[in-house]
């Protein structure tokens, strides 16, 4: 992806966020100039608004396998996370149950709601990941007590990339009675997401992630569950989730989870020949190395971490020649700290500080990858010594 001969733009973050698809907003377009009436009003312009929020939850309901009641609208992916988990927690709790178990290379938002409920007297377990990225099945079994509540466990980690075993572990809670919630936001558009065949109670997802615009996302919750409003206010989402709806991003969620699952196994092919691609390269480069299993993982994600290097200079570098990356997820951006994830499996600090995550779309090419290899060894040398920075 090219703005000019000159200068590249060559885009490789697609994890922290997607370029908004033409068909999605020529959506939100005519949505705001059209039917921009209140969804709450009787009147035609608010049931034109009102059938474009429905037509939105059966397509997002469809894309996920499930019904059209169990989808809830929310303002992205951190307030879905936020609502199932700390609500859920207070729901199990009135049953006796305030132990919660999640893994230590979760998203910012599911651990920074455990350390709030942990703030109230909630019991906390966080899981160590092995260095492959994948949990073990067993060891969510051994951390189960009859005090356990709910379990949260990210689908597709957000920075590595690395695909977690959630129907199993969603359906040893399931037999159990505890409550399970994903984080899927990574996962939708990227593989198949079912949640009936994931066996979750709770799902969240995110638009932006999707080719849709920031702002919008969606929860999952399964017919059944109990878990309290979020936010209080009018009947807006069945009385669960008050406040006017944001119709036109709405209205673009529900064309972009679409979009993204039309011809995903394509897709995918080309992302996984653009990703082995690039890390064939990367090591070929040498003194680097790929972080997580390399096949358990998102087919454009490619995390690696490079010897003597500190990433935060490797990433302006790159942008020097019009490549965009990150030195992991955005919610850190500009943190010094390493990042928790590569922590979490077992990376030495220096390491994880010089670490890049390059995640593909299907706007990307094989020039791409190509132009990106060649710019990363000049740009590692300089960062070495072995070549000036100028």
């Amino acid at each position: 992806m090219t703005n000019n001969k000159e200068q590249p733009l060559i885009y490789a973050d697609n994890a922290a966020t997607t370029r908004i698809s033409e068909t999605v907003l020529n959506t939100m377009i005519t949505v705001l100039q059209n039917e921009y009436g209140n969804p709450s009003s009787v009147h035609r312009l608010g049931t034109q608004a009102k059938k474009q929020i429905d037509n939105a939850r059966q397509q997002v309901a469809n894309t996920l396998g499930t019904a059209f009641n169990e989808i809830y609208f929310t303002s992205g992916g951190t307030e879905s996370n936020n609502w199932a988990i700390k609500n859920a927690a207070i729901t199990q709790l009135k049953k006796g149950k305030k132990h919660i178990i999640s893994t230590a290379f979760e998203h910012h938002s599911v651990l920074n709601s455990l350390e709030s409920l942990k703030k109230q007297g909630y019991e906390i377990t966080l899981l160590n990941i092995p260095p492959d990225g994948v949990l073990q099945t067993e060891q969510l079994v051994q951390s189960l007590c009859e005090n356990t509540g709910l379990v949260s466990v990210v689908l597709a980690n957000n920075e590595i990339g690395t695909i977690q075993p959630i129907t199993e572990l969603a359906t040893i809670c399931r037999s159990k009675g505890i409550l399970f919630h994903t984080d899927a936001v990574q996962a939708v558009g990227n593989i198949p997401v079912d949640v009936q065949e994931l066996n979750v109670d709770l799902l969240s997802i995110s638009g932006h992630k999707i080719h849709a615009p920031k702002g919008v996302g969606a929860l999952y919750i399964r017919k059944g569950v109990e878990i309290s409003a979020f936010m209080d206010g009018g009947s807006q989402e069945r009385s669960r989730r008050a406040g006017t709806e944001n119709t036109a991003s709405i209205a673009a969620l529900g064309i972009a989870i679409q979009e993204a699952v039309k011809n995903l196994p394509q897709r995918t092919t080309h992302l996984l020949e653009l990703r082995e691609r690039f890390i064939d390269g990367v090591l070929e480069i040498g003194r680097c190395r790929l972080n997580g299993d390399r096949n358990s993982r998102l087919p454009g994600n490619a995390n690696i971490s490079f010897e003597n290097v500190e990433g935060e200079s490797l990433v302006l570098l790159l942008d020097m020649q019009g490549i965009c990356c990150s030195t992991g997820s955005a919610c850190s951006s500009g943190s010094l700290d390493a990042s928790h994830v590569l922590l979490a499996i077992g990376l030495p600090i220096e390491l994880a500080r010089g670490s890049l995550r390059f995640t593909f779309s299907e706007d990307n090419s094989i020039s791409d990858i190509d132009y990106i290899l060649s710019k990363l060894n000049i740009s590692l040398k300089k960062l070495r010594g072995t070549l000036p920075i100028v």
